[in-house]
C-alpha cells in the first residue's frame, strides 16, 4: 500500500459516506454508491452461470466466491455471492467498489492459465482499507472504543460482520487510542 494511503482512504470514506447522504455513525449502503456511480449489482444465483458451477460456488463450496468486479464494454459491473450473508455481501460490494472509486486498473484476465485468480497486492491491500474506512470509518471506531462497545455491539450498530468490527476496532488503533485517552484521563484526575 503506498505511502499515506490510510489517511487518504479515512478522507476519502468520509466524502463517499456524504455522497449518500449518510454521516459516519450510520451503516454504510454500497449498493447506493453502487446505484450513484452507474454500477450494476447482479447475484450471482440469478446470473445465466452453468447449474454445476452455480452448485459449486452456492452450495458445496461458497467460500471460494465473495465477488468480483467485471468489465463490460465502457464500465464494469459487480457480481457477488448471494449465498453469504448480507453482512459478507456488504463487505464485498464495498471492495469491489472500492477498486471503482480508487479507479484500479483491471488484469488482462482475471485467472492465469492454472485458474488462479490474478490480483495485484496493493490494489487489493487499498480496496480492503478503503472498504474497512467505508464500513466502520476510523472517527466512528473511536467513538465505539472510548464508549467500550464490543465487536457485537459494533457488528450490529454498523450492519458489519463480528470479523470486521473486530479489525476495525484494532487494526485502527481505536481501541488503543480509547484506553490511553482513559489512562491520560484518570492520571489528571488523581493530581486533583
Amino acid at each position: 500500500m503506498r505511502r499515506g494511503f490510510k489517511a487518504e482512504a479515512k478522507r476519502l470514506a468520509l466524502e463517499l459516506r456524504a455522497e449518500i447522504g449518510i454521516t459516519a455513525q450510520d451503516p454504510f449502503d454500497p449498493w447506493a454508491l453502487a446505484e450513484l456511480y452507474g454500477i450494476d449489482v447482479y447475484q450471482l444465483g440469478d446470473s445465466d452461470c452453468p447449474a454445476e458451477a452455480l452448485r459449486h460456488f452456492t452450495i458445496e463450496r461458497p467460500e471460494v466466491f465473495s465477488g468480483a468486479l467485471v468489465p463490460l464494454e465502457t464500465g464494469a459491473v459487480i457480481i457477488e455471492n448471494d449465498a453469504h450473508q448480507p453482512v459478507r455481501r456488504r463487505s464485498t460490494t464495498c471492495h469491489e467498489m472500492a477498486h471503482v472509486i480508487l479507479e484500479h486498473r483491471f488484469a488482462a484476465t482475471l485467472v492465469n492459465e492454472h485458474g488462479c485468480r490474478l490480483a495485484d497486492r496493493d490494489q487489493e491491500a487499498e480496496a480492503t482499507e478503503l472498504a474497512g474506512e467505508m464500513l466502520l470509518p476510523f472517527s466512528a471506531a473511536t467513538i465505539l472504543a472510548r464508549r467500550k462497545k464490543s465487536n457485537e455491539e459494533a457488528s450490529l450498530q454498523y450492519a458489519i460482520s463480528v470479523e470486521c468490527a473486530r479489525w476495525r476496532l484494532d487494526s485502527t488503533g481505536a481501541r488503543l487510542i480509547a484506553e490511553r485517552q482513559a489512562q491520560a484521563y484518570r492520571r489528571s484526575r488523581s493530581f486533583r
